[in-house]
Formats: C-alpha cells, structure tokens, sequence
C-alpha cells in the first residue's frame, strides 16, 4: 500500500527532498528525547496545525498539553454506559419479580431496593466497561491496520526506542516543503516522507489480518454447531459432561449397593459397642426424662442436676419466649401469632393451651413434657437440636409456674395473708 523513501542526512540551509509512489500522506519526523518530542509538538501546535499526533514507547507527561489535546468524552460515556446498565438492570429485576412473574414468598414484598443491589451494581460495572472498552476503540478511530505509518521502518521503533511526530497532509496547514521545514527547526534528528499508494480512499486491510479474522470467526462457531447438532440429535448413548459439576458425583448414597464391601452395602453404619467420646449421655433423668431402672416412666419431678432457682426460672422464660411463645402465647394459652396469622388468612388451627385447668398438658409428667419439647408431638417439631437439655428442662420449670399463675386458687395463698385478699 505505502511505500516511502528517506533522507536522514539533515542541512539545515536545505530541506531534504524525499521522493516516492504515490500522493503525499504525511510526515515523519523524529525526536532524541521525550522533552524535544514535547518542545516539537508545542511548536507545531502553535504554529496552527491539527492533523498530527506524537507516538513513544511508554507514555510522555505532558505531552497532551503540548499537542493542545482537550480533555476526552469518554468519561461521559462510561457514565451513561453505567447508568444505562444501572437503570436496565433494576428496570428488569422489577419487571420480572414485581410486574410480569410476582411471587409471594411467606409475605415478603415483591420489590424491594435492597434485595435487588447487588445485580443492579453488577450491570452497571459491566456496560461502563464496555462503554470504556469500545468507546475508546471508536474514539481513537481504532483499529487502523491500513494506516500507512505503520509501513515505515521508522515508525516500527515507536514500541521500542523512537519519539516520533507525523503531521498528515490533509492538515489545512500542510505544506510539503514549510511543514518539513518546521520539523527541522524544531530539532528533529530524521524526516521521512510517507505516501500512501492507489487511490487515497481506499483503506484495506492487510490480507493476513482479514485471513485471521475469517479463520478465527469460523473456529469460534464450531462449539455452537457441536452444542446445536447435540440439541437437535437422538441417540441411545448418554451425553459427553464437559463439566459434571454435582450432576456425577464419585460417592455412595446410604441404602444403595456397593461392591467395594463383603455385604454389598455403601452404608457401614456404627462400629458395634463404640459411642462417641462425651456423648455417651446414660442418665435418662436428665437426657430422656424417664425413671432409671427397668420398669420407670415418666419422671414428676426434676433432674438433680437442674438446679431450681429465680435464675432457672429466667432461663426458662427466655427460652419460652422465644421458641414456644410463637405458637402457644406468652400466657401460654394456645394463641400466639402463628394462630392468629393463620385465622387472617382464612384458615383454622389452635396451639395446644398448655395452662387449661385439667387439660392434658397440665396433668402431663415433667418427664413427658420434657420429652415432647426435644422430640414433638403431632404437628410440633421437636427442639432438640436447638435447645441444649438443660434449657429443655427450665422451660418445663418456667411451664409448670405459668401453670401455677394461671390456675391459683385461694389455697395457694399462706394462710397469714389470706385476710388481706379482698
């Protein structure tokens, strides 16, 4: 395409006269140091050119300044690219979760802000990086692979050693032997003349580059065709797992054949006659509420270790209140807020009222009820994995003194203070 010959040899009462094919691109001119690069391009700004551009191997400080460069849109381009994926990311998340597909999720709003941050701040990284990433492609008119700059040996060093500046001829300044001229006295060791070969609006791409591009596009969609040949095929063999992920998993699940073993089980279950160090738990007062020996039941009172006192009972009501109020009530009456929710809704169920006078609860062992706090009872689940045995057992204390309040008779009250009842 461009084709340029040049005369290094500089006198400064003549020009040096470079001849070549074609019409005249630009020129060449280059530079000892990263401050003369800067005094040139000082120089040819104030002396009205625009078409021209300074290129060195690792960026020069200044050097914008010195070329008259104006501050860059780009800026502004990556923070509409940002606020468009900002707005398009919540846009889509309250058009799919509120508006097109709502769902309700035990009460829980439809939208919200909070919940939907973190993809709105996802999309807005990613369209301002593509905003970056391509508006500086197109604002640096990029990429240029035709230009005729890059057929000069001279400009082959910019990436290594060179500090050029090349003025193009289409500049409303350019003149051939001033613009040369110019360069010289601006302290430039070599001027090279480039032309630019063919007709001057014609800018073709290298043919390895569009080989490359071509090849390289082609490679890229055979992954689609495998994918879509795949999709669209009907075999008796099962599919290739590039990436099995859990779908395969090298593991046994329990109750299910294994030939590794003498009896064909994956599940080994227990070494007979071991227990866990500190989980050996034998004492059934305490950890199953039942009477030691052969023949004991449930047990009426409580277990020696749990110690009965104002600080029991505290525990006991801070326990309650917070795994059993829910259901049973504070007052223990069976009509905590899941009853009540339920009745808004149209439904209909009771908690059990576990201070009735008479009722099953209030006649109920300690050692039972104890029981029915670790492992449920009818629609109940049982707490045993998350309240410890001792907290099991001053609910029960906490219960049998709420009993107690609720269901106090004259009786209860010492006989020497009984007068002051009215």
């Amino acid at each position: 395409m461009a084709t340029s010959t040049t005369d290094t040899t500089l006198d400064p009462h003549e020009p040096p006269i470079a001849t070549g094919d074609g019409e005249l691109y630009g020129i060449l001119a280059e530079y000892d140091t990263p401050g003369e690069l800067i005094e040139a391009a000082r120089k040819v700004r104030d002396a009205g050119y625009s078409e021209f551009d300074c290129f060195s191997p690792f960026p020069v400080h200044g050097i914008d300044e010195a070329m008259g460069i104006k501050r860059t849109i780009l800026p502004l381009i990556v923070f509409g690219g940002g606020f468009t994926g900002l707005v398009g990311g919540v846009f889509l998340q309250w058009w799919m979760n509120a508006y097109n597909w709502p769902w309700n999720i035990s009460g829980k709003p439809s939208w919200s802000i909070p919940a939907n941050v973190p993809i709105a701040f996802e999309a807005t990284i990613l369209f301002s990086v593509f905003a970056a990433f391509f508006g500086m492609w197109i604002l640096n008119k990029l990429p240029q692979v035709w230009h005729p700059f890059f057929r000069s040996d001279r400009f082959a060093r910019v990436t290594d050693d060179a500090f050029v500046l090349g003025i193009e001829s289409r500049d409303r300044r350019f003149d051939a032997v001033a613009t040369r001229k110019l360069l010289q006295d601006a302290g430039a060791i070599a001027v090279e003349d480039v032309y630019l070969e063919g007709d001057p609006a014609r800018k073709t791409m290298p043919k390895w580059i569009v080989a490359f591009i071509v090849a390289s596009t082609a490679f890229t969609l055979i992954p689609f065709a495998i994918a879509a040949k795949a999709r669209n095929s009907h075999s008796n063999q099962p599919h290739v797992h590039l990436f099995p992920d859990m779908d395969f998993q090298p593991k046994f699940k329990s109750d299910t054949a294994m030939d590794l073993f003498a009896d064909g089980r994956a599940n080994r279950g227990d070494v007979p006659g071991t227990v866990a160090r500190g989980q050996l738990k034998g004492d059934d007062e305490f950890y199953r509420g039942l009477a030691g020996g052969d023949g004991g039941g449930w047990i009426t009172g409580f277990p020696k270790q749990l110690e009965i006192s104002d600080a029991t009972m505290k525990r006991g009501q801070n326990r309650y209140n917070i795994y059993c109020s829910a259901c049973h009530g504070y007052d223990g009456r069976g009509n905590g807020v899941v009853p009540q929710r339920v009745a808004a809704s149209g439904g209909a169920w009771q908690a059990r009222n576990l201070v009735e006078a008479g009722g099953p609860t209030v006649l109920m062992p300690n050692g039972q009820l104890y029981n029915t706090i670790s492992n449920g009872y009818n629609t109940m689940m049982g707490y045993a994995a998350q309240i410890p045995h001792a907290d099991r057992w001053a609910i029960v204390l906490y219960v049998r003194a709420l009993q107690r309040s609720q269901n106090a008779s004259r009786e209860d009250i010492p006989p020497d203070q009984q007068g002051s009842i009215r």
